[in-house]
């Protein structure tokens, strides 16, 4: 019974460790997209994975310290029959 989970721990610690560290690059056929314009040079592909802040914004990660009564909400309307 233990040497199966001794097994798949090896297997899986074996295969974690085999992944590229090089940059990828597209098929032969196809190519990286055109420079942008303005631009000389084009995007590599670890500059083209990044995301942006506009695409992942930072949190607001502001504790409240003390019990706020709640603002009136516009938008908070009872059902309709």
């Amino acid at each position: 019974m233990r040497h199966p989970t001794l097994i798949l721990a090896a297997l899986t610690l074996a295969l974690g460790g085999c992944g590229s560290q090089a940059d990828l690059k597209p098929k032969p056929p196809k190519q990286l997209p055109v420079a942008p314009y303005g631009r000389a040079t084009r995007p590599g592909s670890a500059e083209l994975l990044g995301q942006t802040s506009q695409a992942r914004p930072g949190r607001n990660v502001e504790l409240h310290t003390k019990s706020e009564p709640r603002t009136d909400d516009p938008f908070d309307l009872p059902p309709h029959d």
